[in-house]
C-alpha cells in the first residue's frame, strides 16, 4: 500500500480530510484537481471550457497513470472513479476510501461553489441524480466505505488512520 485514495462526490469532505489525514500520518498530501490545474496552468472551469468534460477525464487517467511513486494521500475529482480503468490503477496502487456523504449534506456544500463548472450549469435535481448514478462506482472502487453522516472530520480522520495503521503493519 503506496498511496491512500480518497473518493466520493463532490462536496463529500475528500480534500478536507486529505489534509487532516496527511498531518495525522506525515504523508505528504495531493488533490487531484489542484494538481491538474497546476500543470495545465489553469482552472478546472476553464479546462471544461476550453477543452471539455471528455479532456478532463483523461487527464485524471493520467494524473493516475503517471503521478510520482510515493507514500501519500491522494484526493481524488468527484467523477474519477466513474472509469474502470481508474478504478483498477488506486484498487492496484493503494487504499481507496469512499467518503459516502448523503447529498443534503453535499448540496449545502456546494450549491454556491463557482469552482465546480457542473454544479453551475445543473440543477438540484440533476445533481442529485448524477450522485444515484456515481455512487455504485465509488463503492465498486473502495476498499472501505466510511459513513460521514453524523461524524466529525476527526472522528472520520481517526477511522482512516486506524485502517492505514492495520493494514500497514500486515505488510
Amino acid at each position: 500500500m503506496k498511496r491512500v485514495y480518497l473518493v466520493g462526490f463532490m462536496g463529500s469532505g475528500k480534500s478536507a480530510i486529505g489534509k487532516r489525514l496527511s498531518f495525522a500520518t506525515k504523508l505528504p498530501f495531493y488533490d487531484m484537481d489542484t494538481e491538474i490545474e497546476r500543470k495545465m496552468g489553469m482552472s478546472i472551469p476553464r479546462i471544461f471550457e476550453l477543452y471539455g468534460e471528455a479532456y478532463f477525464r483523461e487527464l485524471e487517467t493520467e494524473f493516475l497513470r503517471n503521478f510520482r511513486d510515493e507514500y501519500c494521500i491522494i484526493a481524488t475529482g468527484g467523477g474519477v472513479a466513474m472509469r474502470r480503468e481508474n478504478r483498477e490503477i488506486m484498487r492496484k496502487t493503494g487504499l481507496v476510501f469512499f467518503l459516502n456523504a448523503p447529498f443534503r449534506d453535499i448540496w449545502r456544500r456546494i450549491a454556491t461553489d463557482k469552482n465546480r463548472p457542473i454544479v453551475q450549469r445543473s440543477t438540484r435535481a440533476e445533481l442529485e441524480k448524477l450522485y444515484y448514478d456515481r455512487k455504485p462506482y465509488y463503492l465498486r472502487a473502495g476498499h472501505f466505505k466510511v459513513e460521514t453522516e453524523r461524524r466529525s472530520l476527526l472522528d472520520i480522520t481517526t477511522y482512516i488512520v486506524f485502517q492505514i495503521n492495520r493494514l500497514r503493519s500486515d505488510d
